[in-house]
């Protein structure tokens, strides 16, 4: 007990005994120390005592798939500063494979009476996915909000970038240049985001059968290789890709099939995700408003923590086309 004191009052930067007294629910302590005490209990993972538990945290739970994927770590830098200007304490949680699953996640959180909770890249966006977790949360009422497209049943507010005007940007882009076969790398069949962009690509191009232009792919350079390599066998010259680890999978397929990038073969990437300046050639890409979308996903929740209202609508945010070296005119042009 005398350890919890000492570590709480660090944590919340008050006195053993005011700890004390919030925990014992005594008078004589303002509600700004009592909810910077009781933050910092649920931060060091201790129980709150049996009569506090009733009561959530100034705790907001991020949920994130991976960190190896810049810009998901991109992402949590703007979510979590925006939190912590906002007076709440961010709890992110990352996945990894063969570790802490996002259902037992979301069981955490909860047990540490979260204020609500931000998920990014979650299994809402893949349709064959379970979904009982994200229901639990429904049950209890609890503020959510997801970060790009997932399945329209759960409900929630979203927030996403406008993955049609992605591809368009993208498939002029290429166009503009002079390619004429031009294919797809996408995620899983099931992943929403890019079911949006394979349906604005079959618009754009007018396709009407795209089976021979698309190939699908776990999201990894290795898949996107694998998936990469069939398109440019078919003698697909330019790749527009759901992210940008598969267009560097997509580079590499390339090159190990003897073909340069951009001048046998044009890429065109999607996030615009750190360090994809500095890749060899620098990446074309398709810029998500990350800044801006993680910020109004703060705001969408907190609007809901305060109970001001929920706004169930998808807020679609445009992207923007960032052209490096990874594209180039179609041979022969």
């Amino acid at each position: 007990m005398t350890k919890r004191l000492t570590e709480v009052a660090k944590k919340a930067g008050v006195s053993e005994a005011t700890v004390s007294r919030v925990l014992n629910g005594r008078d004589g302590v303002s509600e700004a120390t009592r909810t910077a005490v009781l933050t910092a209990l649920d931060v060091l993972g201790y129980e709150r005592p049996t009569k506090l538990r009733g009561e959530r945290a100034r705790l907001v739970g991020l949920v994130l798939p991976e960190l190896q994927n810049p810009i998901f770590p991109a992402l949590a830098e703007v979510v979590t500063g925006s939190l912590a200007q906002r007076g709440f304490t961010p709890a992110l949680c990352a996945r990894t494979i063969g570790g802490v699953s996002e259902m037992d996640y979301v069981e955490m959180l909860l047990d540490h009476q979260v204020s609500g909770v931000i998920f990014a890249g979650g299994s809402y966006a893949l349709a064959d996915a379970r979904h009982d977790h994200y229901r639990r949360l429904t049950d209890r009422g609890l503020p959510v909000v997801l970060v790009n497209a997932g399945v329209d049943e759960l409900g929630f507010p979203r927030v996403s970038t406008d993955d049609a005007v992605a591809v368009e940007q993208a498939y002029g882009h290429l166009r503009s240049l002079g390619h004429e076969r031009i294919g797809m790398v996408l995620g899983p069949e099931g992943h929403v985001p890019s079911r949006r962009k394979l349906g604005a690509m079959v618009q754009a191009a007018g396709w009407v059968d795209g089976s021979a232009h698309v190939e699908r792919s776990s999201f990894s350079m290795e898949g996107a290789r694998v998936a990469a390599t069939k398109l440019v066998e078919r003698g697909v010259t330019g790749i527009i890709c759901a992210s940008d680890v598969l267009a560097l999978g997509a580079i590499r397929a390339a090159r190990r099939l003897g073909r340069s990038v951009p001048a046998d073969v044009s890429v065109v990437g999607f996030d615009d995700s750190a360090f994809m300046t500095c890749t060899d050639p620098p990446l074309t890409t398709v810029r998500q408003p990350i800044e801006t979308m993680g910020q109004a996903a703060v705001d969408l929740l907190v609007t809901q923590i305060e109970g001001v209202g929920v706004l169930h609508d998808e807020l679609l945010f445009e992207p923007e086309l960032v052209v490096r070296g990874s594209t180039a005119p179609a041979p022969g042009r």
